[in-house]
């Protein structure tokens, strides 16, 4: 308590009064807090995009639902997946699969052709053991199935999903760096494990392992390794992994990918980058960058009526219900070394 108001709440005989200077205190902290919630407003307002209300601190990924017209949000410690439609404020819940209750959600992945939501479940940390991948019918939001990954005794937190076209899909493994594939029926497939995964010893280096991962229509897999910054070229069919020498700028701290056309990659992260290609993923070059509300942390992106817009996994306020940001990312260029 300030002094000021400690004055004011004493008597003649030097004996506190009541409650004034609580009162006092409270005022300055509610003014604090007041212009914090504006400062946060103005970054918020800002970042273009969706700005909404929902449960919790964290949630994970969020992916256009082109058909449904709304953004679908694994909702990470409340298990489940969201939905978010512009101009609403709130999200709704429409996924909570009591058999993935207390496990937290996280990837994401809106297979349109199939007309599924395919979602990736892992244990809450400090656990690391479950590990699944669910696939629900959009709309009517029935399980179609919920597939467990990991095998007795094994150490794991399954992060993110790709689909390729004939509905076989994709896990990465961000702890035991390898990835699941999953038939479209559900029936556990195949574990892509290779040692190109780990380019450099140490725990820092592999503190956070494969992460981001997309399918692309030439027949292979691009995945991310968070902590290292390398990013992979993966024959789904023979398992073999092709590091893809990135020739300018970096993707260290990389997160949730979207691909964006055959030749260029969004990578979600602090700061999300734009990555562009122009021999089919043998090399690449991070060509632009956008930072975002400086105060989140981005985390996947997705692609609505040709922005892309990245999510940012941390919440924000003082009551039960944070505000969450989907924000439309304009990459500013970077300049070319001469």
């Amino acid at each position: 308590m300030c002094g000021g108001c400690r004055r004011r709440g004493r008597g003649p005989d030097g004996r506190p009064t009541g409650g004034g200077g609580r009162g006092c205190c409270g005022a300055l902290l509610a003014i604090v807090a007041l212009a914090a919630a504006a400062a946060v407003a103005f970054l918020e307002g800002t970042a273009g995009g969706v700005a909404y209300a929902g449960d919790r601190w964290f949630h994970e990924c969020a992916k256009w639902d082109a058909e449904g017209g709304r953004f679908l949000v694994s909702t990470f410690f409340g298990a489940g997946v969201a939905e978010v439609r512009a101009g609403e404020g709130e999200e709704r819940v429409v996924v909570a699969d009591p058999d993935a209750a207390g496990r937290v959600a996280l990837g994401l992945v809106v297979d349109a052709p199939r007309r599924r939501l395919l979602v990736v479940y892992a244990d809450r940390p400090p656990r690391f053991g479950y590990a699944a991948l669910g696939a629900y019918e959009l709309g009517s939001w029935r399980r179609l199935f919920l597939t467990r990954l990991d095998a007795p005794g094994e150490a794991t937190f399954a992060d993110d999903v790709a689909s390729d076209e004939n509905g076989n899909a994709y896990v990465t493994d961000t702890m035991g760096c390898k990835i699941w594939k999953v038939s479209p029926a559900g029936e556990l497939l195949s574990v892509i494990k290779n040692a190109t995964f780990v380019q450099r010893p140490g725990t820092l280096n592999n503190f956070v392992g494969l992460n981001g991962i997309v399918y692309h229509p030439n027949g292979y897999l691009l995945v991310v390794h968070t902590s290292g910054g390398d990013l992979f070229k993966v024959d789904p069919s023979t398992g073999s992994v092709r590091v893809v020498k990135v020739l300018r700028g970096s993707l260290k701290q990389g997160d949730g990918l979207e691909l964006l056309s055959p030749t260029r990659l969004a990578v979600a992260g602090m700061p999300s980058r734009l990555v562009e290609s122009s021999d089919d993923w043998e090399t690449a070059s991070v060509t632009g960058r956008y930072v975002g509300p400086m105060h989140r942390i981005g985390s996947s992106a997705t692609v609505k009526d040709g922005d892309v817009y990245v999510n940012h996994i941390v919440g924000f306020g003082l009551g039960k219900k944070k505000t969450h940001v989907i924000a439309r990312a304009v990459f500013s260029p970077l300049a070319v070394a001469s």
